[in-house]
């Protein structure tokens, strides 16, 4: 997008946020978004080039939205509290993200219609965009982690990464989250019960 701002922008987003976070990125249709915004079509091709130039801005403005979202609670976390291992610090993690479902659940389900979009080139795009920012994050976690001495002896960094970053970024498979119903009291216990498995595995500590 050109970085010249323009009147009826926030209308133009607004319309785009409604219809790709209620269709698929190929069903979603650009007449509709320009339509319903109230702009024309020359105006909306002289800030983006495209349907997906717009798609990845908001891809990129609620990525954005969060990871400044995120940064905040942690800070205040860490403020409240002292040093936490590494799975308190992933629960803490993971709780925040619900937090910022619950205040813009709009996001959420754009979030949650982009994710069905695997396999697809848009979410390719959107990924190699996005860059590393999971995978930075998670490393981060796990290398303090290590250094604390809160992983197991004997699994090494590269394995416990690559399991993190698949149960990171399929919780909408694991819970079988449902867009149309966000019941936040069910996803903080499924948030506890999903870092329990992984600090505790399936085994029975009283027969440790």
């Amino acid at each position: 997008m050109k970085n010249k701002s323009f009147e009826r922008k926030e209308e133009l987003l607004k319309a785009a946020m409604e219809e790709f976070s209620s269709k698929s990125y190929e069903e979603a249709s650009l007449n509709h978004i320009i339509k319903n915004a109230g702009i024309s079509k020359g105006t909306f091709y002289y800030h983006f080039e495209d349907k997906q130039a717009l798609y990845l801005y908001l891809i990129q403005s609620v990525a954005d939205a969060k990871v400044e979202f995120m940064n905040k609670k942690m800070l205040d976390y860490n403020k409240e509290e002292g040093d936490r291992n590494f799975f308190e610090n992933f629960r803490i993690a993971a709780k925040t993200g619900i937090e910022f479902v619950r205040e813009y659940p709009k996001y959420y389900l754009f979030g949650m219609m982009y994710l069905k979009e695997k396999g697809n080139k848009i979410y390719d795009a959107a990924k190699k965009m996005l860059g590393n920012t999971t995978e930075n994050f998670l490393e981060e976690l796990l290398d303090h982690a290590i250094k604390n001495g809160d992983i197991r002896e004997g699994i090494s960094r590269e394995f416990c990464l690559r399991i993190l970053s698949w149960l990171w970024t399929r919780y909408d498979e694991i819970f079988d989250v449902k867009e149309e119903m966000m019941d936040f009291d069910l996803m903080l216990r499924d948030i506890d019960d999903f870092i329990d498995f992984m600090q505790y595995g399936l085994g029975n500590r009283n027969n440790e």
